[in-house]
């Protein structure tokens, strides 16, 4: 065989399987997982002590090219992703220019082919140019190879314009990941509006802001039939929102959490740093406790990383001026690790579905999962592994992280990508 695993505990929730054994990959692919593969592999790898789950994709990612190369390249923020742990990579629209059309949609897989060593999929944008008015060249962009469609970071305000996304959107089976914010209702906010806020004297962004557009997502969802995903959900609302609809049967609506969402409060920017400034904006306590249970019990779909680089100049300006967003891709799946998998709020089946087994279903990747014949994407965790958050080691292009210096136990360990070691420690 090409490569052989030896005695690592192998959990693959999409067969149910959580046991040590060998994983052998030939050509590519999952050849053989058995309590011992006898034989010699053409290169064996002894993973005793560690953890073989399916390789992770991160379903909302920011890579800036074409157009901000100076904030991050296709190339740089994919090293980030395979030193994160992850195999695969979905790329938001917001380029320069905006993922709009089957030309862009182009370059960005020609690129990928060129520079990256993990697989990325493009996310086409909703409408032209991102504007929320009329809807992109989505049926070329679909022949083109997008995987599902994005305004990100620019919500689709007007409702018949969704609709009709959503319906189009059957056409070609590719779910709408939605930014769900009413601008209205934000009115140019900064951070989480409440005690902080206040204290601060920064104009807050309502909670209602995010909740009334997912109550009207939720709703177009059960009407059209479309498969919606709520990204980067961060309020208590909002995902019982998401939670009751499912229990009415509309299956086809999923969320996403990040790592941010999860672990700080609004409470982290009484420094005034611009590394805790993204949106939907760091919410309170009440809000970070909702959404940890929601990991726990199932109701959140996806742990992805809203990825979001930037250049040092750009993120020291003062706080209403700065721009949302930090990087998530090379401290994701330690933060999670260590401060949910190590204390047993979840365990390694529920990480890889998180991390694996759910994106891929809704992207409707053939990813996800280590069965025999699958290709070989492949997560290594190491839940003893020390690492350190240090900005000046990223391979990323950005720095701008608000858990500097943060140690944390637990990570990846190595990354493979289709029976190809492309990162270890």
């Amino acid at each position: 065989m090409q490569l052989i695993l030896r005695q690592g505990r192998v959990v693959d929730p999409s067969r149910k399987f959580d046991q040590v054994a060998d994983v052998g990959i030939d050509e590519g692919r999952i050849a053989e997982i058995a309590p011992r593969i006898p034989g010699k592999g053409r290169r064996e790898i002894d993973a005793r002590n560690l953890a073989v789950l399916p390789g992770f994709l991160d379903m909302h990612v920011h890579l800036r090219e074409p157009g901000r190369e100076d904030a991050e390249t296709i190339a740089t923020g994919t090293a980030a992703a395979a030193r994160g742990g992850f195999t695969a990579v979905a790329c938001m629209p917001n380029t320069q220019p905006v993922n709009d059309s089957g030309a862009v949609t182009s370059f960005i897989l020609q690129r990928a082919r060129e520079v990256s060593k993990i697989a990325v999929y493009p996310i086409g944008a909703i409408t032209r140019g991102s504007r929320g008015e009329t809807l992109a060249e989505i049926g070329e962009m679909a022949r083109a190879g997008i995987v599902a469609l994005s305004d990100d970071g620019h919500p689709v305000s007007d409702g018949q314009v969704m609709r009709r996304a959503l319906e189009y959107s059957r056409l070609f089976n590719l779910p709408v990941i939605d930014h769900c914010e009413d601008l209205a209702l934000a009115a140019g906010g900064v951070m989480h509006e409440g005690y902080w806020s206040t204290m601060l004297g920064l104009r807050g962004i309502n909670p209602a802001a995010e909740e009334v557009q997912v109550a009207r997502d939720a709703i177009l969802a059960r009407q059209t039939g479309a498969r919606v995903h709520i990204a980067h959900l961060s309020t208590r609302k909002a995902l019982e929102t998401v939670v009751r609809a499912k229990a009415e049967g509309v299956t086809n609506l999923t969320c996403e959490v990040t790592p941010h969402h999860l672990l700080l409060t609004d409470e982290r920017v009484a420094s005034y740093d611009t590394n805790a400034k993204m949106n939907p904006p760091l919410r309170g306590r009440d809000d970070v406790d909702a959404l940890v249970e929601g990991i726990s019990s199932g109701a959140v779909d996806v742990i992805a990383t809203d990825h979001a680089p930037h250049t040092i100049g750009d993120k020291m300006l003062e706080f209403d001026r700065a721009p949302f967003g930090i990087v998530g891709l090379e401290t994701a799946v330690s933060l999670v690790c260590d401060r949910f998998v190590r204390p047993g709020v979840i365990g390694l089946g529920r990480l890889a579905e998180l991390f694996a087994l759910n994106p891929a279903r809704i992207l409707n990747l053939e990813k996800g999962t280590l069965a025999p014949g699958a290709w070989a994407d492949i997560t290594v965790l190491d839940l003893e592994r020390q690492v350190e958050v240090r900005a000046a080691d990223f391979a990323s292009r950005g720095r701008n992280t608000p858990f500097e210096g943060w140690t944390l136990r637990g990570g990846p360990a190595m990354t493979v990508v289709r029976g190809k070691v492309v990162w270890s420690v």
